[in-house]
């Protein structure tokens, strides 16, 4: 009974000294913020909990998002014992505890274990495999949490037989309620400090936090405990008072206002004038002022299909490719390839045709009826086809020399227009001169 007494009081220090954020963590499916798409009411999840019938689990999403929060939450909601390791300390001896414990508690008890495994993307193979058969015969119920794409980070066997719900990075509104809350909360948060916070500030901090509540959590409890008191005994945090707390220099840059939709301008712009200095000088300002990276990595995208186009295709494979690494390992790393993209996309020789041609092409379409397409390139293919005069006197490029033959392709009404007028830089002075050289060409 006293060692019961001890370490209760031995945890109720540990919490009341440790972070906001980890006080502030949700008890109940209720207090979850975000995640409504699997935590909302009629979803699987929520049905799952409430029904103490929670199945092997697989959390995927950034950090800060409510992966631990939720296993806890299902800790708490369930008549399971509950069990965690991080899979960056735990070894195979760990796992031997847990799941000895777990095999007692099934056969005297009767009771289920969750097993929380955190940063479970850090297990080898090994280690995962042999999680495999006690997650298979139900001695625990396996409950992961990754920043990494379990597709590629877990074994294909335990991803069968878990659920992988993929959580969502929280919004700027997501974080001022939570922070609100924490401001407000008397027993877990900051109630007894008597705070005003101006909603430019809690802004400024929800911004900066990029959709991690942790980072908010923490940054305000920062200036609550370092932000003397003014004359009417309250603690009030402006925005110049957040920024001296996270050492972050306030950034001119609403995303919601014009400076935004400026920033952004200069940063495409910059890359279509071929400058690399600019454009990765717009690329931090936008980072820095916690703007998406996959809304900045989506404009290097466009920029590079719209602006390089095909003077230099492979602009748009390292956007593309900058763009699946953004998603893959997030900030501070991200800023790499997104500075990769931008300032390859800034240099590349530049051509605007392809882009041209599908809108004149588009036009056209939207302001003239559609004629018929050739009878010589209709289907040709299904069962009387050929009596109709589908698919006759077609010329089969292959057969020809350089596989090209000169046929009409386009319909009568239009024959004579040119949609595409390559650019005279890069790869497509190639294509230009193959172009000409082949309208030219009699048969």
């Amino acid at each position: 009974m006293d060692g019961s007494i001890f370490d209760y009081l031995a945890k109720k220090e540990k919490e009341d000294k440790s972070p906001l954020a980890y006080r502030m963590r949700p008890k109940t499916l209720d207090e979850v913020v975000g995640q409504e798409h699997i935590c909302g009411e009629g979803k699987l999840l929520r049905r799952a909990i409430d029904a103490d019938r929670i199945s092997s689990v697989i959390f995927y999403g950034p950090p800060g998002t409510g992966k631990t929060s939720l296993s806890e939450v299902i800790a708490n909601q369930t008549k399971s014992y509950f069990t965690r390791i991080n899979a960056t300390t735990a070894g195979k001896k760990d796992m031997e505890e847990r799941v000895g414990a777990a095999k007692e508690a099934l056969s005297m008890y009767g009771k289920r274990t969750i097993l929380f495994i955190d940063e479970i993307h850090r297990f080898n193979k090994s280690q995962q495999d042999y999680l495999l058969p006690f997650v298979e015969d139900g001695t625990v119920i396996l409950i992961g949490a990754t920043t990494e794409n379990p597709f590629f980070e877990v074994n294909q066997a335990l991803l069968s037989r878990s659920l992988i719900l993929e959580l969502y990075k929280l919004s700027r509104d997501d974080i001022k309620r939570l922070m609100l809350r924490a401001i407000e909360d008397t027993e877990r948060g900051l109630g007894a400090f008597d705070m005003e916070v101006e909603d430019e500030a809690l802004d400024f901090l929800a911004d900066y936090a990029n959709g991690d509540a942790r980072a908010a959590l923490n940054a305000l409890e920062l200036a609550a405990v370092t932000t003397g008191k003014s004359g009417d005994g309250k603690i009030h945090v402006d925005i110049d008072t957040a920024s001296e707390c996270i050492q972050k220099r306030v950034i001119s840059y609403d995303k919601n206002a014009d400076a935004h939709y400026d920033v952004i301008s200069a940063f495409i712009k910059s890359m279509r004038g071929s400058d690399p200095d600019a454009a990765v000088y717009y690329l931090a300002r936008m980072i820095a002022a916690g703007e998406d990276i996959k809304f900045i990595a989506r404009r290097i995208m466009i920029c590079a299909a719209e602006d390089v186009g095909l003077a230099d295709p492979k602009a748009l494979l390292v956007a593309s490719a900058a763009d699946r690494v953004v998603e893959r390992v997030g900030l501070p790393e991200a800023r790499i390839p997104l500075a990769e993209a931008a300032i390859y996309v800034a240099l590349a020789p530049k051509s605007n045709s392809a882009y041209m041609a599908v809108d004149k092409a588009l036009s056209e379409v939207a302001q003239n009826t559609t004629p018929q397409v050739p009878m010589h390139l209709r289907d040709a293919h299904y069962k009387g086809a050929a009596k109709l005069g589908r698919g006759l006197d077609y010329k089969y490029a292959h057969d020809f020399e350089e596989h090209y033959v000169r046929q009409q392709y386009l319909p009568e009404e239009i024959k004579d227009t040119v949609f595409y007028d390559p650019g005279d830089l890069g790869e497509e002075l190639g294509m230009k001169e193959r172009l000409k050289r082949l309208r030219s060409r009699k048969s």
